[in-house]
């Protein structure tokens, strides 16, 4: 016989009716306890939720998502935001063009708008630790342009290049900011089909500098689709889609160093100082050694997190040899003290495989052909975002899914739970502990779910009480007992013998709603055959347990 004790991995599937939205599952002693920020694409709305699928806080924006949210230490929170319109000037996926900040309580204080007919912000976002804000944007180039740079050729019916800038903003006003520090893209390229055009040299010799005939021929050239900066380092991360591999730059520079080969800390100006994921792009590598497929999400791992300092990525395996599905991969990236990386002559830049990885069982179970993200969490689990289907999933070190949860809101509007979600995105999503500072203060009450119930809550989600084997059993002298209370009750938790004799009160008091275990000793009883039982309001259960001394 198994027996479970508090540890016992609790799949919470709540209703009497299939669940098709909204909290999944949950393991209430796996999962970390705190509270889910997500803005679905098809929404105006941005969501805090809790690990029951509550609803804590919302914030509401005459806008879409452009397509980055996050909570500021602060209280207060930071998005991207799209204006929408076929009119509207670079309009490719993850179009942004605003940033927005609001309020706790949902008052917007700062918008920044950045797009014109010749730039774009886009995706991503990134605060730092002075406040600026980190965008990623497309700068559109001419034909002309891209070909006198050293493209090969151009197909007939792209009739502009994108390519890819970083600005830092400072906010100085609530309508307006400053940029105060920039990198493109475009000030390090190279390219080794004409030696009578500029950038000309040895791809492979040069694995710091971007190729300019790597990737596809779309307008959309480049695609950076995250930001994450590292304070410790002082250098930047880009997830680099249609290059399918990832970029570390410095942000020590100056923005005339970030323009150069030379400056900064590193020595490197704004050239690369490390890549990974495909190095065919720098002419190191074959298809054999691509890692990456059209990726989300790279980020470094926190400091005081397990894997602090590795670098965690969503790999969103679109094109992957022997079928599409995703992994979330963490990498320990070759850095040296001083922040520079290692790399011999003529290879690629390492690892040659990830440390941790998580892919499902049956891998196509796992798949965001686009968006999606994953995180790293205080607990060790990584939490992670299925993009197109809105899925949420927290799992542990050891790959199993402790918390599971489906984004109710479409572009049709917020679900019934029973119905069949679709056009449910979510870019990528974020979970804050308890103690996290924009907290401090605030009234975390629930309002209940998001998604719809015909009959009522209680009718899909009936009130449930468990007390589960204790553990050990038998045991000796001492042993757990644990329970689940749906609400806050009077427990009473009493021992008898096998003659039915009350031997003792363990518990006799009120106790909140969630698991309780309790640790009962012995001392005072023989070896034999006992029974612990439990009531709870208008719950009672008994089970059975046997002394060995």
């Amino acid at each position: 016989m198994k027996y479970f004790t508090l540890f016992f991995f609790i799949f919470q599937f709540l209703n009497s009716q299939t669940r098709t939205v909204g909290l999944i599952s949950r393991d209430t002693v796996k999962s970390l306890k705190g509270y889910t920020l997500f803005s679905p694409i098809p929404s105006n709305t941005t969501y805090l939720i809790d690990n029951e699928g509550n609803k804590i806080q919302t914030w509401v924006s005459q806008y879409r998502p452009g397509q980055s949210v996050m909570l500021l230490q602060n209280g207060d929170l930071l998005r991207t935001a799209t204006p929408g319109g076929q009119s509207t000037p670079l309009n490719g996926g993850g179009a942004g063009g605003i940033v927005e900040k609001f309020d706790w309580n949902g008052n917007l204080i700062w918008t920044f708008n950045y797009y014109t007919s010749e730039y774009r912000s886009h995706h991503d976002i990134e605060i730092l630790p002075n406040g600026n804000i980190l965008l990623i944007v497309w700068v559109k180039k001419t034909t002309t342009e891209t070909i006198t740079a050293g493209r090969n050729s151009i197909p007939q019916n792209v009739t502009e290049i994108w390519s890819e800038k970083i600005i830092e903003v400072k906010q100085t006003g609530i309508n307006s900011g400053e940029i105060v520090w920039e990198w493109h893209a475009w000030d390090h390229l190279i390219q080794d089909a004409n030696n009578t055009k500029p950038n000309f040299g040895v791809v492979q010799d040069h694995p710091e500098l971007i190729d300019i005939n790597s990737g596809g021929t779309q307008t959309d050239w480049l695609h950076i689709n995250s930001i994450r900066y590292n304070s410790s380092l002082d250098e930047i991360i880009l997830s680099v889609h249609n290059l399918s591999e990832i970029w570390i730059i410095d942000h020590s520079t100056t923005t005339l160093q970030a323009a150069s080969h030379t400056g900064g800390k590193r020595g490197k100006g704004g050239d690369l100082l490390y890549r990974w994921g495909n190095p065919r792009t720098y002419k190191r590598g074959s298809a054999s050694d691509q890692k990456l497929f059209l990726q989300h999400d790279a980020r470094w791992i926190d400091s005081g997190f397990v894997g602090a300092g590795n670098i965690l990525i969503f790999n969103n395996g679109q094109g992957r040899p022997g079928g599409n599905y995703s992994s979330v991969e963490e990498i320990i990236p070759p850095v040296n003290t001083d922040g520079s990386y290692s790399i011999s002559s003529g290879t690629a830049f390492g690892p040659l495989s990830s440390t941790w990885n998580y892919t499902a069982q049956n891998p196509i179970d796992f798949y965001g052909q686009n968006i999606s993200g994953a995180t790293r969490l205080l607990n060790g689990n990584t939490l992670a975002c299925v993009g197109p289907t809105g899925i949420f999933l927290e799992l542990t070190q050891d790959k199993k899914i402790v918390w599971k949860y489906i984004n109710p809101v479409t572009q049709n509007g917020v679900l019934t739970q029973g119905q069949t979600p679709s056009n449910n995105m979510v870019f990528k999503i974020y979970r804050y502990s308890p103690n996290y500072s924009a907290f401090a203060g605030k009234t975390l009450t629930s309002k209940g779910p998001i998604e719809n119930y015909s009959g009522g809550v209680d009718d899909i989600i009936p009130k449930k009480f468990a007390l589960y084997q204790n553990f050990p059993n038998p045991f000796n002298n001492t042993t757990t007992i644990s329970f689940e209370l749906p609400e806050n009750n009077l427990v009473v938790l009493k021992v008898f013998n096998v003659l039915g004799r009350e031997t003792s009160t363990p518990v006799n008091k009120k106790m909140e709603k969630g698991i309780h275990k309790i640790n009962f000793t012995a001392n005072e009883l023989t070896s034999g055959i006992y029974f612990y039982k439990i009531s709870a309001g208008n719950f009672t259960e008994t089970k059975k347990m046997m002394l060995l001394k």
